[in-house]
């Protein structure tokens, strides 16, 4: 994994980061021409230059050079739009892989950094290219329905369509693809190094993976192939259509919700709620293993409203089974103000999922903790005993408590 040392001298030695935009490339002639006028060290303007000459086209975007273009596809259905078709001056691409639908000139980039127009077309800054490769057990995603002990073999890239102000891995998803010095590693390799590592599941984590959606399938197919199984990290911003081919190739996905409150997304995530929650609607329908992590940040997300309000969405739209990690907050990035969550909060969300008939809640972050474990929703006897990301116990059989026989919902052989 890049250090933090590493990451930020490559960050003090290269040009600020790029806002929502990013930077604007020439529109014609020689495209690596801002890159080279803009980067204070040396080394940023080749790295940029290499990524553009072998970034591949992207997956998922539209164009208003389109013939077939309607602009209601670019435009928002409130907007006052002409009856007849607008024609641009210029040519405008739009993002669809993710909520935040960028639209984008030449040369501009989306919010997550990672996909930029390249004279009129989509292209992938990060595909073939993670920053870090870590082998994780799989209890630390948190994954705690979904073959329990396993090693996975987890890797990310840069960018993130998200500004939390919260985030935990801020060196990897809120850096720019060139800010790496990442050698490009294809997707046949990423499987056999899985193997060579003895890991039975790769994971798409650290930053967020639909960011390399093209990258991520690529690797889940040839995943499948030698018998492996894949899951993501998400959190679950992308568009309905690239989530259901997401969905055709991985076995689990685990989404963050950041908060019960649009005002609390908007205003700590500059994001929005509700493509997260039909996310999570889509992907309980999908028959893909699903899992959902609250980090409980004081003060922001930890009121019994948004508590309460996130276990009866739940139990309403996705049912009890699905398991709900309510994991400990710890001061970094943007939020170093604020306290670590009080175990006394974690608590009160655990017994308040409980309360509304949550099958599987979890306290999170807090090793040796009771919410660790596993409970039969029948017997109320664990089923799973944990320590932080060890398993000490199994009283399974055939996905079964070993005491009442009640099925447990998961995935686990």
């Amino acid at each position: 994994m890049i250090s933090r040392r590493r990451f930020i001298i490559s960050a003090a030695k290269s040009s600020p980061m790029l806002g929502a935009a990013g930077g604007m490339l020439a529109s014609s002639g020689d495209i690596f021409a801002w890159a080279r006028a803009s980067a204070a060290s040396p080394a940023v303007p080749d790295r940029i230059e290499e990524l553009l000459r072998s970034a591949p086209r992207a997956r998922y975007w539209i164009s208003t050079a389109t013939p077939s273009i309607r602009c209601i596809q670019c435009h928002e259905v409130s907007e006052k739009l002409p009856e007849a078709q607008h024609k641009h001056r210029e040519n405008f691409i739009k993002c669809t892989l993710c909520a935040q639908g960028c639209a984008l000139r030449r040369g501009e980039r989306g919010k997550c950094r990672a996909r930029i127009n390249v004279q009129g077309e989509m292209r992938s800054l990060v595909y073939g290219r993670p920053v870090t490769v870590h082998i994780d057990p799989i209890e630390k995603k948190p994954f705690y329905h979904f073959l329990p002990g396993s090693a996975a073999f987890s890797l990310a890239t840069a960018g993130c369509p998200l500004r939390c102000k919260f985030c935990q891995n801020w060196e990897i998803s809120q850096s720019r693809p060139e800010d790496h010095d990442a050698p490009f590693i294809p997707p046949a390799e990423v499987v056999s190094s899985a193997i060579g590592g003895k890991s039975s599941v790769i994971a798409f984590t650290y930053n967020e993976p639909t960011v390399f959606a093209e990258y991520l399938t690529d690797i889940a197919r040839l995943a499948r192939k030698q018998n492996l199984r894949c899951v993501m990290i998400s959190c679950g911003l992308m568009n309905p259509e690239p989530l259901k081919e997401m969905c055709d190739v991985l076995h689990a996905i685990k989404i963050d919700l950041k908060g019960f409150s649009e005002d609390f997304y908007r205003k700590v995530c500059s994001a929005e709620l509700t493509p997260v929650l039909r996310t999570i609607k889509q992907i309980a329908k999908s028959g893909v293993h699903l899992e959902i992590v609250n980090l409980v940040v004081p003060t922001l997300n930890d009121s019994d409203i948004m508590l309460s309000g996130l276990a009866d969405w739940a139990m309403g739209e996705i049912g009890p089974d699905v398991p709900i990690h309510f994991t400990r907050f710890h001061p970094d990035y943007q939020m170093l103000n604020l306290p670590p969550t009080p175990v006394a909060t974690l608590e009160r969300a655990y017994n308040i999922a409980r309360s509304k008939g949550i099958h599987y809640a979890y306290v999170g972050n807090v090793p040796d903790h009771p919410g660790n474990h596993t409970y039969c929703p029948n017997c109320q006897k664990i089923v799973i005993r944990r320590n932080g990301f060890f398993i000490l116990e199994q009283n399974l059989a055939g996905g079964h408590c070993r005491f009442c026989k009640q099925a447990i919902a998961g995935v686990w052989s």
